[in-house]
């Protein structure tokens, strides 16, 4: 849906009022230029604006009053709520403007299709496929989710196959304290559902899992969704060019699916990883898994042990250690994390007005998170070769930023400074996920909070053992992520001559031509799969909407042509993985310092995506038709 046409002007007076009045400036500023093309207005408040976040703007009070009255003015004398495309070189002074920084012309088409000014990607209209024509998607989170509806949208015959007994994946699936989105959730959500309704600006668990059921609801695709069914099996027939896949469904009967096509939304997050610790089987207390979590267990004055300081365990952390008795943390190595005022907060009534009234906001505000949360940064992350101190940072930028997350550690450890050197990392920002300090050093200063850098070296019955010492615990919660590297495991999977997978890509090397497609397995296409994770931010989700247009475009291609498969040329693909491999040469993940799980055991970046968002996004807004054989 378009805010170009919405219906925002015709709301009641004093509504539009107070959603002026809460609006934040800067983006206010964005739609009053839009409407009024006056220039001059940029001109003056740019010196205000530095950075894209809401706290980062210091407009004067006089010029904040006048981009509002005039806001109001313009919005009450407009004749529709229909708001006209501006020259593509104001778009571009309005987006630099809006998050203080010089954003290059190519993210003015992006833009653009997000408003509405120009056309979205023909997954949104039929394509009139034969009604025989069938699709599987397997898997129903955000990637599954996502498919089902462009699917449907598309005029595609499709069922979805889904593990669990929910819709959501990831969201359905963790339940552990304190589990939330570290992306900000006005742009964690579908270009074509925006929710204006957030309670916070980061969301937790139950807020993003009830908008993905929404989401599935008010699509209506719940009735194609096959819960508690696994797939075990998707098979190629070459001489029908169909896909056979075998499911196993809650009753333990097992049946034969026939399919034209298949959609993989399994994720790369979900099948957890234990650490390879001795005696952890053997510990005699409770044991489990940030993702695997236990709501029946009772943290209630327990000596807890933390194994693990990655994401899910800087937000189980803090959530709960005024509860436990005491809480050990084991680090292996410390994390980088940045902090963000707005990461607690929750969104005002009258910012929620004005996304949900006023024309446009609410997509000048999906750029503004688009730019301070993902290509931003993505610069300050490629080696500069004649960088004098490149063991701890890459670049001036990434120095700029150390040196900025450092003092932010200093300031918030300043009466701890037992901890500071424990908790800094020797290596560039960004070589692994960068985090959210949520209140991660508040945290580890509390009197029954103590941190372990020393190697855990085995669980024995009663607790960890780490640099020599027992520390006993009634409880061992492993933070310690998922399997990542075997791609689409469990399912065996078969192409073209028999062809496995695992022949192909190997226990933990997987390859895919921008991630989606791999030749030798027609009608296939993964989502989210190799080196398409975003390693430098940005939003999951947008990633998951670009492929799946892509694969959904690729789709109508084929049942237009006529073809009866389409398949990855070899050459296209073995051309596009160079490239990455080329690119991640030359960027921070792949730093001889950090261990991280975007590599393989080989030390090849399998996982993460080298490329900004937006050029990942503008290949994928059009398939190119030479790229396949068409049969």
């Amino acid at each position: 849906m378009s805010d170009v046409a919405e219906a925002g002007l015709s709301a009641a007076p004093d509504a539009l009022k107070a959603a002026i009045e809460g609006g934040d400036i800067a983006v206010l500023l964005a739609v009053l230029v839009q409407i009024t093309g006056d220039r001059t207005m940029l001109d003056r408040c740019r010196p205000y604006i530095l950075g894209p976040w809401d706290y980062l703007v210091d407009m004067p009070e006089d010029l904040d009053r006048e981009i509002r009255t005039r806001l109001a003015r313009s919005l009450e004398d407009a004749p529709s709520a229909k708001i006209e495309a501006p020259p593509r070189d104001l778009i571009s002074d309005i987006m630099s403007t809006i998050v203080g920084d010089t954003v290059p012309p190519e993210y003015v088409d992006m833009l653009s299709q997000d408003i509405g000014y120009a056309e979205r990607p023909v997954t949104i209209a039929p394509c009139a496929p034969p009604v025989d024509f069938k699709v599987v998607v397997i898997g129903a989170g955000i990637s599954g989710i996502c498919a089902a509806i462009q699917l449907k949208q598309a005029g595609f015959n499709f069922e979805v196959f889904e593990k669990n007994d929910e819709v959501g994946g990831t969201w359905y699936e963790n339940v552990y304290p304190g589990c939330g989105v570290d992306t900000p959730n006005h742009f964690y959500s579908f270009s074509f559902e925006l929710n204006h309704q957030w309670s916070r600006y980061f969301a937790k668990r139950d807020e993003i899992f009830g908008y993905l059921r929404r989401c599935a609801e008010k699509y209506e695709i719940l009735d194609r969704v096959r819960l508690e069914t696994e797939v075990e099996s998707a098979i190629w027939d070459e001489a029908t060019s169909r896909w056979t896949v075998r499911i196993r469904e809650k009753s333990g009967a097992v049946r034969d699916v026939v399919a034209n096509a298949v959609m993989f939304g399994v994720g790369g997050l979900n099948r957890l990883a234990w650490p390879d610790i001795a005696g952890l089987d053997d510990f005699g207390g409770v044991r489990m898994h940030t993702a695997g979590w236990d709501p029946a267990v009772d943290l209630t004055g327990k000596k807890v042990a933390l194994i693990g300081t990655g994401a899910s365990a800087m937000q189980t952390a803090p959530a709960i250690a005024d509860k436990v008795g005491e809480l050990v943390i084991y680090q292996r190595s410390p994390q980088w994390t940045t902090p963000n005022p707005n990461y607690h907060r929750d969104v005002p009534e009258g910012k929620k007005l004005a996304l949900e009234l006023i024309p446009t906001y609410a997509r000048w505000y999906r750029f503004q998170l688009f730019w301070a949360g993902a290509d931003a940064v993505h610069s300050s992350l490629v080696v500069d070769p004649a960088w004098p101190t490149p063991d701890t940072s890459l670049n001036a930028k990434n120095e700029e930023m150390r040196q900025r997350l450092i003092g932010h550690i200093r300031s918030e450890l300043s009466d701890r400074p037992d901890l500071i050197d424990k908790v800094i990392p020797s290596y560039p920002p960004y070589g692994k996920r960068m985090l959210r300090d949520n209140n991660w050093y508040t945290t580890l200063k509390r009197p029954n909070v103590e941190l372990v850098t020393d190697g855990v070296e085995r669980v024995s019955t009663r607790g960890v053992v780490a640099g020599g010492v027992e520390r006993e615990a009634d409880i061992v919660i492993c933070a310690t992520g998922f399997n990542t590297h075997e791609s689409l495991a469990p399912i065996v999977i078969k192409g073209r001559e028999g062809r496995s997978i695992r022949d192909v890509w190997g226990k933990d090397n997987p390859r895919a031509y921008y991630g989606v497609t791999v030749p030798e397995f027609p009608n296939m296409f993964v989502l989210f799969g190799p080196n398409t994770i975003l390693a430098h931010g940005g939003s999951a989700v947008f990633q998951t909407e670009a492929q799946v247009n892509y694969a959904v475009q690729g789709l109508c291609k084929l049942v237009e042509s006529g073809a009866a498969s389409m398949e990855c040329r070899q050459d296209i693909h073995d051309a596009y993985n160079e490239r990455v491999d080329d690119a991640h040469s030359k960027m921070v993940w792949s730093h001889g310092g950090v261990h991280n799980w975007y590599r393989n055991e080989q030390g090849r970046v399998t996982m993460a995506s080298p490329w900004r968002m937006v050029d990942y996004w503008a290949w994928l807004s059009r398939l190119e038709p030479d790229d396949y054989l068409w049969r």
